[in-house]
Formats: C-alpha cells, structure tokens, sequence
C-alpha cells in the first residue's frame, strides 16, 4: 500500500528539527513577505540549515510562496525564487499566477504546488494548472470526503489534503484588527495584533465558539473555531492513495505537534502494514491528541462529510 506524505508546517529551524524528527516527511516554510499564514519566519541561514537537515534524513523541505502578490511585491519575487533554489528547497508553494510566470522564467527545474484555498474544488480546475505544470495540487478545505476522492481519482497531479489542525475561514487585505484598535482609540501596536497576541471574535448567541483571528502583512486572517483531526478515516484517504497529508500547526504548540505528527506517523505506517491492527489502536491515538487538546478547540472532521451548500 501506498504511503501518504505526512507533510507539516513549521515556524522557526528548531520546529523543523522536532517536526521531522517525530515523523514528518516535508516541513513547509517560508517568510511572512511571500508566505500566507505562516506559524513563523526563517532567515536564509536558517532555511539553509533546515533543507541540510531534511536532506540528510531523505525528508523534504517546500518553500510556501503563496500570498496575494501587489506590484512591490514582484520587484523581489525573482531574487527570492533563485535564493530559494540555491538553499535546495524540494518545491515551491504558490496561489498567485505572478509566481508561476516568475519562476518560468528563474527556476523553471523547480517543481510547484498550486496551494489556492477555497477555489480549488474541480478536476477541471486543477486539470488547467496540471497543463500549466504544477506537480501537486492542495486541494480546498471545504471539499467533502466523496469530492476529494473523485478528483484524485481522476488527477493528473499529485493531491494534498489538509488532515489536522484549524483551517482559515475569512482573510481580508485590510488591517482589520488595527483599524478596530484605532476606533477604540488604542495603538494596535501597543495593543498587539498579530498571532502571539491570542486574539479571537466570539458569537453573541454562542459565546463558547470562539474564532482566533490575527492580523500581518498579508491582512486580517479569521481562523475555523474547531480543529479538524481525520484520523478515523485515515483508512478511507490511504485507500484512495492521496499523495501527501497536511497538518496545520498555525497557533499550536511545538509540544502539541509533536504528539499529534507521531499521532499519524504511527496510524500511516500501523494501516499500511496491518489495518486490523489499525483499528485496535486509533482509539490510544485518539487519546493522545485529545489529553493535549485546548478545551475550547473541540476536534472534529471539518467538510469531510458535510455537503457545502454555498
């Protein structure tokens, strides 16, 4: 049986190090310049030590390129494709086609990963950026399970799917948390806006949801209030043979990820080898990532098995 990816993202060298080093295959990271919702930055020296490290241990390391790109931003968008080509990242995350034109031209031997949210939801569409020359395809959060397992059936291209973790639910470019901070006449750099600040809007009829939010170069980012964890149905994804499996460790813990990557490092490899021996244990798994979970986080299976009515 196929093997997943088991494919993390990571906020500095150190998570990157513990990442792998509990079982990820690939880490994502980047700069908040050119990467969207990012759990943190890396400087080029710590990239360069990452990539050696996942290298040395056959993992791999992507570059996440995938924010909304305005004309100042492409100024530097080639140097920093070629930089990331010469530290030795494995593949380029992108959304915006300014990327894909740009690395055509800079770094046409790197692979590229077409990560666009929530419009990436038909084989047609991702059809169009196979014929482009993507190599994988992230497919969008709110598509359900039967959707997802058509269109890998049916892809060109290798498929990604969110598996763990809280997912984005609004982004806007507007700076809307410091905008509400100037209307209460407070300094939103004084008051903190961004991720460590631990921000969240709260529903007036259901005021034990809570939805993180947070605000950086990219705008304003409204976070889901549940943490999706798929590890029931793990066997359902291994069967289809999906290519890689995301955890998000936005606003988590290193210690939380680390139990949760072991988590579904030893469920991937218990189902490919005995999947009878699969079932008996999913309940300790479950256990585990439930022992560390925030109580105002409940886990649930997101769109999985949901029918999205827009």
């Amino acid at each position: 049986m196929k093997k997943p990816e088991l494919l993390i993202t990571a906020g500095n060298l150190n998570e990157v190090k513990q990442y792998l080093d509990a079982g990820a295959d690939a880490v994502t990271i980047g700069i908040e310049e050119y990467g969207l919702r990012l759990p943190g930055s890396l400087t080029s020296e710590e990239m360069k030590e990452a990539v050696a490290y996942a290298h040395a241990r056959n993992r791999k390391v992507y570059a996440a390129v995938n924010a909304l790109l305005h004309n100042d931003k492409l100024e530097g968008l080639a140097k920093y494709l070629e930089e990331l080509r010469a530290l030795g990242v494995d593949a380029i995350e992108y959304a915006d086609p300014a990327v894909l034109m740009t690395a055509r031209k800079v770094t046409p031997d790197m692979p590229l990963h077409w990560n666009a949210e929530i419009i990436a939801t038909s084989i047609n569409t991702i059809s169009y950026w196979a014929s482009k020359g993507i190599k994988r395809a992230v497919i969008s959060r709110e598509l359900n399970m039967e959707e997802i397992l058509q269109i890998k059936e049916e892809s060109e291209v290798e498929i990604e799917t969110q598996v763990h973790g809280m997912s984005c639910i609004f982004h806007s470019k507007r700076p809307l948390v410091s905008s509400y901070f100037q209307h209460l006449g407070k300094d939103a750099v004084i008051e903190g806006k961004g991720r460590e600040r631990g921000l969240y809007l709260r529903e007036e009829k259901r005021e034990d949801i809570f939805y993180p939010i947070y605000e950086d170069q990219s705008g304003t980012h409204i976070m889901s209030a549940e943490d999706i964890c798929i590890l029931e149905n793990l066997d359902e994804i291994m069967d289809q043979g999906l290519d890689s499996l995301r955890i998000e460790a936005l606003l988590k813990s290193a210690d939380y990820n680390v139990i949760v990557i072991k988590a579904y490092r030893e469920a991937i490899d218990l189902y490919s080898e005995d999947p009878d021996a699969f079932f008996e244990r999913l309940d300790d798994w479950k256990e585990q990532i439930e022992a560390v979970q925030d109580a105002k986080r409940p886990l649930s299976t997101g769109f999985y098995f949901k029918e999205l009515v827009f």
